[in-house]
């Protein structure tokens, strides 16, 4: 769940984009993109003592009209893992969509091949598998930091970002505040899916019958572990959550994060097959979820998500770590494919 080393040393931004366009979707994903990447660079510069003059992060997001207010220290390893943006046009800007602007972006990197970082990083990316990255200490700071965002800053526009284990932690976040009725702009970048690699499948009969089979465990394990009260809570929180649209980044050829491709598709499958209740039942659970939920233990898995709007790039990639890529998602000649998909 990490950045290449040509993501964070070698790849330059989207200089195309000296004028950005707030209401194009394109332009937003590649700001957002952007901002993320200015947390690799800053904790790179933390890294090589690189200050003043020397620092390289500024541009990344100097270039689109922000200031960095804060970065988020990790208290475990002292690295940066994020960072608050605040966006300040032009005093002479006269661009009408500036208004679709966000107030602040709040932003967190994924996991960096480097000496420095790589074993905390590593070791969270673990948590992601086990379940229990909202029990970190680099997950409890960052969910304060976008609480106290979001009261210090009343009704202003708030966006999430992150990338693969960034994008796990603005994906709890995301949940958490959606939970209490906030509802935030969200561009989560490879964001990991911790399930069996079903979508890299070929066959897609195979695909179809796998997942149907584990719709209807999936289901039947709810029934038979659950009680009436757990259901009646979790239908209601997973309804509450639905309202929620993040913005999902995920490319096929990346296998940390290409199951959410099946994960929709395979809703609106079941339901053309009349068993959309079935489905709806078991998009809220996952096997693993149900057996620690058995043993008393948090049980809500990170990649269950009611609606989204899922965007796949088709564009060739040459292997896993260009699939896993930040730099990806704001090139120009980009082969993208979009849907909203909506619970209920």
């Amino acid at each position: 769940m990490m950045a290449s080393e040509k993501d964070v040393f070698d790849i330059s931004g989207p200089v195309y984009l000296s004028c950005v366009n707030w209401k194009c979707s394109h332009h937003r994903r590649s700001v957002a993109a952007c901002l993320v990447q200015a947390v690799y660079i800053s904790e790179l510069d933390r890294q090589y003592n690189r200050k003043g003059n020397e620092a390289v992060a500024s541009p990344w997001w100097e270039f689109f009209h922000f200031e960095r207010t804060s970065t988020l220290v990790d208290d475990a390893d002292s690295s940066i893992f994020g960072a608050i943006y605040k966006f300040k046009p032009l005093p002479s800007s006269q661009d009408s969509s500036v208004q679709d602007a966000p107030k602040f972006v709040i932003a967190f990197r994924g996991t960096l091949p480097s000496k420095d970082s790589l074993a905390r990083d590593g070791s969270l990316d673990l948590q992601i598998i086990k379940n229990g990255l909202h029990q970190t200490s680099r997950f409890q700071i960052a969910m304060q930091a976008v609480r106290n965002l979001i009261s210090a800053a009343k009704n202003s526009n708030i966006w999430l970002a992150g990338h693969s284990l960034g994008a796990a932690i603005a994906t709890l976040a995301g949940k958490n505040t959606a939970k209490t009725g906030m509802l935030l702009e969200t561009f989560l970048f490879n964001p990991p899916f911790v399930s069996a690699p079903i979508e890299r499948i070929r066959d897609k009969n195979v695909r179809q019958g796998i997942r149907i089979a584990s719709s209807f465990l999936t289901a039947g394990l709810s029934l038979a572990l659950k009680d009436r009260h757990e259901k009646s809570t979790l239908e209601e929180s997973f309804a509450t959550l639905s309202l929620w649209m993040p913005r999902l980044f995920v490319n096929p050829g990346d296998y940390i994060c290409s199951e959410y491709i099946g994960y929709f598709e395979h809703r609106k499958f079941m339901e053309k097959l009349g068993v959309g209740s079935i489905e709806r039942l078991a998009t809220q659970n996952s096997i693993g979820g149900l057996f620690l939920s058995a043993l008393g233990k948090d049980s809500d898995p990170l990649h269950l998500l009611p609606s989204a709007n899922l965007t796949i790039n088709l564009s060739p990639c040459p292997d896993f770590m260009t699939a896993h890529s930040i730099h990806q998602w704001w090139r120009a000649d980009l082969h993208l494919q979009s849907k909203q998909y909506h619970y209920g």
